[in-house]
């Protein structure tokens, strides 16, 4: 078992923020690498960060309510399609969603749209250590994580996360 310092500060990050966007009625998703540990049960690597996607029109509610919480937004410049909050150390992602005519979820960019596998976004919940996250599908996952990276880190680094989600089946 992988246990490292921010681990625990990370968990109870996820936890509150499950606690707090439930309380608030905003649907959310944990994607990336957190999502894939909620999947297999067990924190399979380090994290830089917790990524949760939630509906653009949740945009500003959400903002109120991570502001109110103490988080303070940084958002990455150049950031298209999502914006990142800071709190503690802890970097929070945030995707934001839509839904077309045809009811496919993507996320709207300056330029297009950023799409998202289907399955993605359903009612899945799942537990990590006695906390509990809604997490976007595991074959979207997958899916997700098996497209090609430019960047070779992030590539061993996905990688490695359809391994362990393979092997957790």
């Amino acid at each position: 078992m992988i246990e490292l310092p921010e681990v625990p500060h990370q968990l109870a990050t996820v936890e509150e923020l499950d606690q707090l966007l439930q309380r608030h009625g905003i649907a959310y998703w944990l994607f990336g690498g957190w999502a894939v540990d909620f999947h297999v049960g067990r924190v399979t690597r380090a994290h830089e960060d917790v990524d949760v996607a939630v509906w653009s029109d949740d945009r500003e509610r959400l903002s109120s309510v991570l502001l109110e919480h103490a988080w303070v937004h940084r958002p990455e410049a150049g950031g298209d399609g999502y914006t990142s909050y800071e709190r503690s150390g802890i970097r929070l992602e945030v995707a934001f969603l839509a839904r077309d005519e045809r009811g496919h979820v993507y996320t709207p960019l300056r330029d297009g749209r950023g799409e998202w596998p289907a399955g993605s976004f359903g009612d899945e919940v799942a537990q990590l250590r006695g906390v509990r996250a809604r997490v976007v599908g595991r074959e979207s996952l997958i899916a997700e994580k098996s497209s090609i990276r430019p960047d070779a880190a992030t590539a061993a680094k996905d990688r490695a996360d359809v391994a362990s989600l393979l092997m957790s089946r």
